[in-house]
């Protein structure tokens, strides 16, 4: 009865989740809240500078700048505004959804200085004679005109300035209200102009004595309702420069989602398959969890109200490459038990506990990697690495715990202990236990990868000197977050043709560096420029090409002093997490591991770096993201194989010549090679699902994991075990290896 009453339980648990699943992971994804490049909006990190001169640009400044925004940004009717403090002197902020950008990016930047002046520029009255919240919209009882009136706080005042006004000899008997007067500006200087800085200039004949003010000017009804906004929302303490903003239009927003969700359904389904038909049984059982791990991220996502963005969705999904890795682990663990011969029950127990040291190990390296990319990150880069940081912790949670409880109902049940076969293991391949242990086999055949090392290090060697020619001539094609320009992506429900963008720029009197086209169809065009667009002609280039394509454009403008901080911050986590990585790899291993794990993921770095260089594509932040990806997944790979070394020395307790070292080496490539080759292949699949079916802005993304991926797996197989066997084994006749000190994990036994 306990027997059968384990696989009952085991379809209850089963049922549980599905239900759970079923009936909530609806509303979980409809909470999520969408960044600005899964639904429109646009983003701008300014640079903040205080209006009074002796002031100093503190943390409580920002924080009043932020609420004074946060206000704003209310009055606009967007409640998932995100607004956030970088740095000494940066605020970012990122508003998704938002219809009209040309207003709201009027809205926030203009620091609200409002000034009553002299036709000599003397200031007479400011802000703080206004009565809060007094302003609004309204109509000239005359005209008809659109309006603004506001109350101020004190008639007797407002009757002196007026009096002094109309003293004044015509016409210089005006009362001229500006709006964010800065030294330089002078009304004798704008009076003339078209649209003059000023916001009016009514005469004053005679005295005033009244707290109600009427401004007039060239209003619209919505311009009239943003001035009041802007009045009433107060004035800022600080001049904001724009230093780097996007825009992106709400339909080429839903368009990404779409392909990029499908991507990841395609991606997922297809490793799920593969897992089941690789691993039979216990293929199903990671299936499942997998299910569940997905469903678990997307829920603590919601619930710490993270802003789910194109990278974030390339993090979950890569996630999930983490949490096949601890399963193929196991199950490889467990496979190798099989096949010495044990019982189901025991290859079960002593699988689980061999494999718990790697994945731990393997999991905290690449959770250091994470960890630094969320510190040094902006924007989707920092939802990338949280996205990711919770992928590895909940992958860890249901591989090593998710898999072992059901998987180890059925082992419990006895209902397996004559079905090893269902663990993938072939009747020919398991071994009698009383039988002599034989050296590991790949493919059936005895396979030697120590003694070809010279020529791995030669190969390598070539590509490296390739690699270094590459980008010592033509260097790497930076985008526009590493130079200053702008970045345009013209998109279209049909083909574009170079000709007829570029003619669409030069009819606004703008000439493009570089056109680039891309989509299945040719439907969306990138274009470049070495100069970064005004406020104006960005307003244009939306509203020109909608009109021509019905869909906005996505509009980047990024000034140099941006794209030196983000080369910075990439080589300063670069850096910092090579350091946590080698302290870490150190203590739980040996130095010279720890050395050369940093070699081979310098090694992985560089590849992408030369490929990029080799083919000119365009190296954006979204790469620095993948790179410092491919940092934690090449540690990952490495710390495995060496895992396992680690393991087959403890074995031999003692290696003191370096021919032993060499058969340690080779055995554990020979045993960690299905494993490494399985998990780097669904992780593979996952990427190519983004390159066939992900959006465009996520294509190069894909390319730099796929080739990221593809130096990694070669690298930690055939590189970092084969220098590290070089560098060690000199050592060797003075220093003996003996692990036989190290303690190792015990986990959960089921």
């Amino acid at each position: 009865m306990k027997k059968r009453g384990r696989i009952v339980a085991f379809f209850l648990v089963v049922l549980v989740l599905a239900g759970t699943i079923g009936s909530t992971v609806t509303g979980i994804t409809k909470d999520i809240n969408l960044g600005l490049d899964l639904q429109g909006g646009f983003e701008v990190l300014y640079e903040v500078e205080p209006v009074d001169e002796n002031q100093e640009v503190s943390r409580g400044l920002l924080e009043g700048t932020v609420q004074t925004l946060n206000d704003r940004v209310n009055r606009l009717g967007i409640s998932e505004a995100v607004i956030n403090i970088e740095g000494e002197d940066r605020i970012r902020v990122q508003l998704a959804g938002v219809e009209n950008q040309s207003e709201a990016r009027d809205l926030l930047s203009t620091s609200a200085q409002l000034s009553f002046r002299d036709v000599n520029d003397n200031e007479l009255l400011d802000g703080t004679d206004v009565r809060e919240g007094s302003a609004r919209q309204d109509f000239d009882p005359q005209t008809n005109a659109p309006i603004v009136t506001l109350q101020l706080k004190d008639a007797a005042e407002f009757g002196e300035v007026t009096t002094q006004i109309s003293q004044m000899t015509p016409p210089d008997n005006k009362l001229v209200i500006w709006m964010d007067f800065q030294e330089g500006d002078s009304y004798a200087k704008e009076a003339f102009e078209a649209e003059p800085k000023f916001v009016s200039a009514p005469n004053v004949s005679e005295p005033l004595h009244t707290t109600n003010v009427m401004i007039s000017g060239y209003f619209t009804v919505e311009s009239a309702k943003q001035l009041a906004d802007i009045i009433n929302s107060g004035s800022l303490p600080v001049h904001m420069t724009e230093i780097f903003s996007t825009s992106v239009g709400a339909q080429f927003g839903e368009q990404a989602l779409n392909e990029t969700m499908l991507a990841g359904i395609v991606g997922i389904g297809l490793i799920l398959l593969f897992l089941v038909v690789f691993y039979r049984f216990v293929g199903f059982i990671a299936a499942i969890n997998l299910t569940f791990y997905v469903y678990l991220v997307l829920l603590v996502f919601e619930l710490l109200n993270g802003v789910l963005t194109l990278p974030g969705i390339a993090a979950l999904i890569l996630g999930v490459g983490m949490a096949v890795d601890a399963n193929v682990i196991t199950f490889e663990r467990i496979k190798e038990e099989l096949r010495t011969g044990k019982s189901v029950k025991a290859a079960f127990k002593t699988g689980n506990k061999n494999s718990l040291t790697t994945i731990l190990d393997a999991n905290i390296t690449t959770l250091i990697a994470a960890a630094v990319l969320f510190i040094f990150g902006t924007s989707s880069v920092k939802g990338f690495a949280t996205m990711l940081i919770i992928s590895i912790v909940i992958s860890f949670l249901t591989a090593v715990l998710g898999t072992r409880i059901l998987l180890g109902l059925w082992v419990q049940s006895g209902y397996l202990t004559k079905r090893k076969t269902w663990f993938g293991v072939k009747k020919t391949e398991i071994k009698d236990i009383a039988q002599h242990e034989e050296d590991p086999k790949l493919f059936h055949r005895h396979v030697d990868f120590v003694q070809h090392r010279k020529k791995y290090f030669i190969g390598t060697l070539i590509i490296v000197i390739i690699g270094a020619i590459s980008l010592t001539a033509f260097q790497i094609n930076p985008g526009i977050d590493f130079t200053s320009g702008s970045r345009v992506e013209v998109v279209s429900d049909t083909t574009l043709t170079v000709e007829e963008v570029e003619a669409g720029f030069e009819d606004l009197g703008l000439e493009a560096n570089s056109i680039v086209l891309s989509g299945n169809n040719n439907e969306l065009a990138v274009t470049r420029f070495e100069h970064v667009l005004t406020d104006t002609k960005v307003e244009e280039v939306q509203v020109y090409f909608n009109e021509t394509y019905g869909q906005d454009p996505s509009v980047s403008v990024v000034s140099p002093i941006v794209g030196q901080e983000l080369v910075k911050n990439a080589i300063y986590a670069v850096a910092i997490a090579s350091i946590f990585m080698i302290i870490y790899v150190t203590i739980r291993f040996e130095f010279f591991f720890a050395i050369t794990a940093l070699i081979a993921l310098l090694h992985d770095v560089f590849i992408v770096l030369a490929v990029f260089s080799v083919t000119q594509l365009e190296f954006d932040i979204t790469i620095v993201a993948a790179i410092l990806t491919i940092v934690g997944y090449s540690i990952n790979n490495t710390i495995v194989i060496f895992d396992r070394i680690r393991e087959n020395i403890r074995k031999k307790k003692r290696v003191k010549s370096f021919k032993q070292l060499a058969g340690v080496v080779n055995t554990s490539i020979i045993e960690s090679f299905t494993r490494t080759i399985n998990t780097s292949f669904t992780t593979i699949i996952a990427v190519l699902a983004f390159l066939v079916l992900g959006a465009s802005s996520i294509t190069v993304f894909a390319i730099a994991l796929l080739v990221g991926l593809i130096a990694g797996t070669y690298s930690s197989l055939l590189l970092a075990s084969q220098i590290w066997l070089v560098w060690r084994g000199r050592t060797i006749k003075d220093k003996p290896l003996d692990f036989t000190k190290k303690k190792r994990v015990e986990g959960p036994q089921v």
